[in-house]
Formats: C-alpha cells, structure tokens, sequence
C-alpha cells in the first residue's frame, strides 16, 4: 500500500515504557494544531493514556479504533470514531477491548493484520495534515500496525545507557519489518526526560547524538512536572502552561517537525518550513556574521526561516576562543530583507541574548530578528 500523498503519517513507538511516548504524541499534536496545523492523534495504546490526555474519556465514547481494526470492512468507519479535542486537533480513541485485537485477528494471514490501519487513514487524508500515532510500550500487532502505516517514525529516548541499548533492538526490529513487508519508515530519535543540570544527563546526551548523528533531533525535551500536570487536566501543555519548559520544548519540536517531516504534498498552513528567500535570488547576498557567547556549552546551532528552521543548514560555523571565552560564529549569506531566528544550545531553543530586536510567537518565547539591508 502506497504511503498517504498528502497527510504526514508519523508512529511514536519505544517499547519501554516511560520514556514520553504519550507525552511526545499529545504535546507535539498540541503545538502543531496551536501553529495552524490540522493534526489527529491516533492512540493505538489499550491503556488509552493519550486520548484521557486530550480530555477524551474512553469509558464514555460509543465506538473506538477496536471497531475500525477488527472488521474487515472496519476501515470506512475511522471517520465516525474520531473525537474533536480542539480547535484543529482530533483523536482517534483507544480503550480495553483494543488489546484483544490479535486473538480476533489470528487467523488473518499477516500482511492482511497489519496493513488495516494504514486503510483507515487513508480514507482521511485529506482533513489532515499531520496524524500521530501512539504506539503501546511494546512489539506487537499493534506496533507493526502503526508503523506499516507511517512516513516517520519518532523514537522518545530517556537520557540513559540502558534506554540506548533498548533502542538499538527496536532499531532492528523496523529494519526486519521493513525487509518483511518492503516498507521502511524513516527513523528520528528525540531525547527526554532530560536533567541537564546533572553531568551524567550531558555526557548521556552527547554519547545519543553520537551514537544517532543526523537521525537525533536538535530539539531536547526536558523534565517536567507541567507535562504531568497537562496530561491530568487533559488539555496539551501549550494550553495549560505555555511558558514552561514542557511547552517550549514542545514548540521548539514541532518547529522542526514541521521542517523535516511537512505534509508530502503541502506545507502545514500556518507553519514556516520553506526558505522565505531562494539562495538564487537576483539580489546580491550579503554576508552576515553572528555570534553566541557561551563558555559552557557544548553544541550551538543557529536556525531560521533563512535556512527552513533546519539548524545550521547553509551555515558556515566556527567555534573559536578557550573553554572559559568559547565564542560560536555563524556566517550567513543572506538577501536583504527580515529573517527571524533562534539559536540551539546543547539541544534547547533559545532567543539571541546578543539582539534585542524580537518578534513575539504562537508557541511562548520569541524569535530574534535579523534585519539585514
């Protein structure tokens, strides 16, 4: 079965449990939908944890995804299952009778099993841009269900040695699968439930970024006690507490997503993942220069919507001075005309200290602003 043409289909799978996967799913839905993105959180976990995480009460809904999956004609009826839980964020919720899926399957040949959800979603890919799925805390129907139907997959990876080992299984495995069934998902690793306050947390990180290179992402989520608190109250983080950690994080990701992984036939309205200015253009470039001043960080990255919020695309970087007076150096070459911006500290997003000038955002924290004539 061909991938959706136009809706991103993204599977966030990990089969440990607690290293974020529903907080990952719900808060990145979240910050996509509040940046004018159309998104549908599509919680494949019995537990249901991400659709009670949306204000949805699974005890209360008349049918859910056990009734779309376990028909052979089930898969025209994902459009009646589907529950508004904001304003451009929907949920296709999960309950109980979800885990007995496999037993009502079983003498289904594979292929067949597998393949139902990525029917469902088809039917509705054109209401959406972006759909996330929620995968249980382990490898099963369920799981290779979610990930036969997805573009991407997101891996949600505590900072620690043995949530390191673990993926690397999981890595595996989604590479059997796609020898099996000739559909591989592109992977992405997200590091959470980070402390960077602890050296064991930093050094943990930087052995992730080795060890995943280009498949890590830029953006860190770090630890907090809001995301617990949002998930409680049922609303995503940026509408419980759009000033903390949790929110920035979150914002700060779906920036990114929404630059790695847009729509395949359309960029999500409302979310800036194209260069506003082409490197062709007929107006003479100028070279422009910039500079983080920062003796303890590790890694500094500058993105923008000069460079598709990819950080440091199109960059040429330096890092220069000793471990007490590091300077980071960009050198851009841009057209004349506003850039806004921010630059990537040892993985949080962060204003320009150095530039007063910012533009205020949907997501928390601003843009700096780069006015170049």
């Amino acid at each position: 079965m061909t991938p959706d043409s136009s809706m991103r289909t993204v599977a966030i799978v990990n089969q440990k449990g607690g290293c974020g996967k529903t907080t990952t799913t719900v808060n990145l839905a979240g910050c996509l939908a509040a940046d004018g993105a159309r998104v549908l959180v599509v919680d494949m976990d019995p537990q249901a944890h991400a659709t009670l995480a949306l204000g949805v009460d699974p005890e209360r809904v008349e049918q859910n995804l056990y009734e779309v999956l376990a028909e052979a004609t089930g898969a025209a009826r994902l459009d009646e299952v589907i529950v508004p839980a904001s304003q451009r964020l929907h949920v296709a919720p999960s309950g109980i009778a979800l885990s007995a899926l496999e037993q009502k399957l079983a003498a289904e040949r594979a292929e067949g099993r597998t393949e139902r959800l990525a029917r469902a979603l088809a039917g509705v890919r054109d209401r959406y841009d972006f759909a996330l799925i929620d995968c249980p805390p382990h490898v099963g129907l369920l799981t290779f269900a979610a990930l036969r139907a997805a573009d991407d997959v997101i891996v949600p990876l505590e900072a620690s040695h043995f949530a390191l080992h673990g993926v690397q299984k999981l890595l595996e495995t989604i590479a059997l699968l796609g020898e099996r069934i000739a559909h591989a998902p592109v992977v992405h690793v997200l590091p959470t439930l980070y402390d960077g306050r602890t050296r064991f947390a930093r050094e943990t990180l930087a052995e992730i970024r080795r060890c995943f290179g280009e498949r890590c992402f830029d953006t860190v989520i770090r630890s907090c006690v809001r995301l617990r608190e949002a998930a409680r109250a049922g609303v995503p983080i940026v509408r419980y507490a759009p000033r903390s950690n949790g929110a920035l994080d979150h914002g700060a990701l779906a920036v990114e997503v929404a630059a790695l992984l847009a729509p395949l036939d359309r960029t999500a309205s409302g979310i800036r993942a194209e260069r506003c200015h082409d490197a062709q253009s007929a107006e003479t470039l100028r070279q422009i220069v910039v500079e983080y001043h920062d003796a303890d960080a590790r890694d500094v990255r500058i993105a923008g919507d000069f460079n598709g919020w990819v950080p440091d695309r199109d960059v040429v970087s330096e890092t220069v001075g000793d471990d007490g007076r590091r300077v980071w150096r960009k050198v851009l070459h841009l057209a004349p005309g506003n850039y806004e911006y921010r630059y990537i500290v040892d993985g949080e997003w962060r204003e320009d200290p150095g530039n007063p000038d910012r533009v205020p955002t949907p997501l928390g924290p601003p843009n700096s602003r780069l006015v170049v004539r």
